[in-house]
């Protein structure tokens, strides 16, 4: 077998990203956030702003230093899992369909949440949970660093190269590029700066994620 026909069938992977990429929980996200902030007298959209960039101990680090880091997080682990109050989300349209049309243990899950967040979200939505989930509590620098990426495709056995990430958020594609991975965009009207390719719609991607998954695609045209 030459090498160029060794590169053609070596295996492909798929990373994603959960909030705001599978599932839905902007609604549920402000809500605890605001609910949060109101608790230490904070600006809650001064709050939010940061959170959807950061995890939850840099997002303390920034807006309430002054606080105990571990008090804050315990508050918002209460908040977040208070389903009655705060449980809306739903999984995006084509989600369940292109996750069961997967190859198992060819995708994972890369998430600045917490793995027992995401499955019972998972559970509650129908989505398949995948072998795999790089959760916050997982690494030591989330993204934007490469490092939750990188340590998922290392879990897989995986190459960074043969490893498609897709993303809503500009910190997640940085973390992806950052590791050397084809990074997609989905979900957004605009583009985010440096994505290989942009997909108004997690259901417009689909097809493209599956032929990407099967070695059809390249991932950048």
């Amino acid at each position: 077998m030459t090498s160029e026909s060794a590169e053609a069938v070596r295996p492909k992977y798929v990373l994603f990203d959960v909030d705001g990429t599978l599932v839905d929980a902007v609604s549920n996200q402000r809500q605890v956030w605001r609910t949060w902030a109101r608790r230490y007298g904070l600006d809650a959209d001064e709050v939010y702003q940061v959170a959807l960039r950061t995890r939850p101990m840099e997002t303390f680090a920034q807006v309430a230093a002054e606080h105990d880091p571990h008090e804050c997080l315990a508050l918002l682990h209460e908040l977040e899992d208070d389903d009655v109050r705060f449980g809306v989300y739903s999984a995006f349209d084509g989600a369940s369909a292109l996750l069961h049309g997967l190859p198992p243990g060819a995708w994972a899950l890369v998430t600045s949440n917490y793995e027992h967040r995401v499955r019972g979200r998972f559970l509650r939505t129908g989505l398949p949970v995948p072998d795999l989930i790089v959760d916050a509590a997982a690494v030591e620098e989330g993204k934007p660093s490469p490092v939750p990426y990188l340590r998922a495709a290392a879990r897989l056995g995986a190459e960074p190269e043969d490893c498609l990430v897709v993303e809503d958020a500009p910190s997640g594609v940085r973390s992806g590029l950052r590791a050397g991975m084809t990074v997609w965009g989905v979900n957004a009207a605009v583009a985010v700066e440096g994505v290989h390719r942009h997909f108004e719609s997690l259901r417009d991607a689909a097809p493209h994620i599956l032929s990407f998954a099967s070695g059809a695609g390249t991932g950048t045209a």
